[in-house]
């Protein structure tokens, strides 16, 4: 089944079109809602993408992400991916911060930053087999620490965690 396509937006992130997902190249710029979930220990949850995904497959990101439909808000769009991807449900979302991604040569878009904590073992989420290989909680030492030995296991915007202060 084919996926629906996603909103294109200008400069200034206003919609001017959408686009099949297939045929976005670096040029057209979209939108993504991300969410930084935690646990009241101070752990994050980490989603592994799957290796058949067509942009960083197998890497590690934030617990739910996901590109906008038609129709889609960026808070709509976070509480759909979570419910989708990781099957969470009844947590609140607090709004964070919103970004311009360059991954020269990759993709361009905003993303819109999600906050939100869950004290759920892994055993309580739904993974979305096609979207997610893992998922898994994390220390903010260890994921500091692993970011920067082995930067190419995620995905290449989680550096804007870093630079936002989640970690």
């Amino acid at each position: 089944m084919p996926k629906p396509p996603v909103i294109i937006v200008d400069r200034h992130d206003h919609v001017i079109g959408q686009k099949p997902r297939d045929q976005c190249r670096y040029s057209d710029t979209y939108r993504v809602s991300s969410l930084w979930l935690t646990n009241s220990h101070g752990d994050i949850l980490l989603a592994q993408r799957s290796h058949t995904k067509d942009r960083n497959p197998g890497k590690w990101a934030t617990a739910a992400a996901g590109t906008h439909e038609l129709g889609d808000t960026y808070q709509s769009n976070v509480y759909k991916e979570a419910q989708e991807e990781i099957g969470l449900a009844g947590v609140t979302f607090v709004p964070s911060r919103k970004v311009f991604v360059d991954e020269p040569g990759e993709s361009q878009f905003f993303c819109h930053y999600f906050t939100a904590t869950a004290d759920w073992p892994l055993q309580r989420f739904i993974i979305q087999t096609e979207e997610v290989e893992a998922i898994r909680w994390i220390s903010p030492e260890h994921l500091r620490q692993d970011l920067k030995a082995t930067p190419q296991a995620y995905v290449p915007s989680m550096r804007f965690w870093l630079e936002l202060g989640f970690i």
